[in-house]
C-alpha cells in the first residue's frame, strides 16, 4: 500500500488575524474576538500578544480581563470569517480536491496523488501557505505525516506560521515520544484518569496490555493503542455527515431552579433546537436527546437518553436529573442537543 500524503493547515488566531488586518488599529494591542458581554461572554479566538497574558479561546470574558485589563475586545463579524473561509478554499483546490474541513480555519487535505511541486507534500504545505499570505496577507500553520492525527499534532509543532513534517521513517520515533494529551480528543478528564493508571506517553500505551486497555478504558483504550502503534485507517473525508444538533444559551444572571430552567426550555431553546432539526433532518429521526448545563463555577455537564424523536415531555425528566448534579450551585448555561440518526442504519462499529 502506497504511504499517504496528509496535510493539515491551520490558521492562526484566524478571527483575530482577520480583525487585525482589516483595521490596523488592532495589530499592536492585544486583541481577543468574541466575549459579546464583558462579565459573561466567552472569548472565541485571541491574538498572540494577548496570549502572553494567558488569554485562551473558550476563556470567559471577565477572567481574560482580569488577566490582560488593556485587552481589546471586539465582536466578532461570522459572514466575513466565512467570506475569508471560502477564498482559503479555492486556494486548497488548485492543488487537491481530497479535502477534509473541519473548521471555518482548519482542514485536512490529502495530496498523495498531487504531481505539483514533484508530489512534494512538504513543498505542497509551503505553496498553500505561501498563496494564503499572498492573496489573503494571513498566515497558516501546517503539519505533513502520513497519518491524519500525527499531521494534526505537526500542524502545532511550528506555530505561528510555520510547518513541520514527520516523514514515514520517523512516524514511530515520534509517536513514542507524544504525551497523551497531544492526541487529538484525549481532554482532562481523560488525561486524569491515564495518568492515575501511570500511563503518559504513547510509548507507555504502546506496551499496556490491550486487554488491560479496553476493560480501563473501553472506546479510548483501544483508539489510543492504535495511535500508539501508528495505526490510523481513516481516509479524508470530502463530504461529512452530521452527527448532532444543539442550541445553548448563557444567562446574563444565573438561574436556579427547575421552574426557570423549564421556562427557559420551554419558551426559547426547543422551539429554537425544533426549527434547527428540521432544516437537518426533516423527518426528525433521532437517536437521543440531552441537556447541557454549566454552572456558576464553571463545571460542565450533560445528560443523555435514547429518544427516537424529537419529544418536549421528554427533557423534563432529564432536567430533573441533571438538577441533581447541581449542588445548590446557579446556572449560567442552559443547552439541548440530539443526536441523529446516521443515514446508513446498518453500519456498525468494527470492535477489535
Amino acid at each position: 500500500m502506497d504511504t499517504k500524503k496528509i496535510i493539515h493547515i491551520d490558521m492562526d488566531c484566524f478571527y483575530a488575524a482577520v480583525e487585525m488586518r482589516d483595521f490596523p488599529q488592532y495589530r499592536e494591542v492585544a486583541l481577543a474576538v468574541g466575549g459579546n458581554e464583558k462579565q459573561r461572554g466567552v472569548i472565541s479566538t485571541c491574538n498572540y500578544k494577548a496570549r502572553e497574558y494567558g488569554v485562551r479561546s473558550a476563556m470567559p470574558t471577565a477572567k481574560a480581563f482580569q488577566l490582560c485589563p488593556n485587552l481589546v475586545l471586539v465582536p466578532g463579524r461570522m459572514s466575513v470569517y466565512q467570506a475569508v473561509s471560502k477564498q482559503i478554499r479555492a486556494i486548497f483546490e488548485r492543488y487537491t480536491h481530497l479535502i477534509e474541513p473541519l473548521s471555518l480555519d482548519e482542514a485536512y487535505l490529502d495530496v498523495s496523488h498531487c504531481l505539483i511541486h514533484h508530489g512534494s507534500a512538504t513543498l505542497i504545505a509551503e505553496a498553500i501557505r505561501q498563496d494564503i499570505e499572498r492573496e489573503l496577507n494571513l498566515t497558516a500553520s501546517a503539519g505533513v505525516a502520513p497519518l491524519k492525527f500525527l499531521a494534526k499534532i505537526a500542524s502545532d509543532l511550528n506555530k505561528p506560521n510555520g510547518v513541520a513534517v514527520i516523514p514515514p521513517n520517523k512516524v514511530q520515533s515520534t509517536i513514542d515520544e507524544l504525551p497523551l494529551e497531544k492526541i487529538p480528543g484525549v481532554g482532562k478528564v481523560s488525561i486524569a484518569k491515564l495518568h492515575r493508571a501511570n500511563l503518559y506517553t504513547c510509548l507507555d500505551v504502546k506496551q499496556a496490555n490491550y486487554s488491560d486497555l479496553l476493560r480501563q478504558f473501553g472506546r479510548m483504550g483501544a483508539s489510543l493503542w492504535q495511535r500508539s502503534h501508528a495505526i490510523d485507517k481513516r481516509e479524508v473525508v470530502i463530504e461529512r455527515q452530521r452527527k448532532s444538533v444543539g442550541v445553548e444559551r448563557t444567562f446574563s444572571v444565573n438561574i436556579q431552579s427547575y421552574t426557570q430552567c423549564w421556562r427557559v426550555i420551554e419558551d426559547k431553546l426547543y422551539p429554537e433546537l425544533e426549527k434547527r432539526l428540521l432544516k437537518v433532518s426533516p423527518d426528525k429521526q433521532i437517536l437521543k436527546q440531552g441537556i447541557k448545563m454549566k454552572f456558576a463555577d464553571f463545571q460542565q455537564t450533560t445528560i443523555e437518553h435514547n429518544y427516537k424523536l424529537l419529544n418536549l415531555g421528554d427533557f423534563k425528566s432529564l432536567l430533573e436529573d441533571i438538577l441533581k448534579r447541581s449542588d445548590g450551585r446557579e446556572i449560567r448555561l442552559l443547552g439541548l442537543n440530539v443526536m441523529l440518526k446516521p443515514d446508513e442504519l446498518n453500519q456498525q462499529l468494527c470492535l477489535l
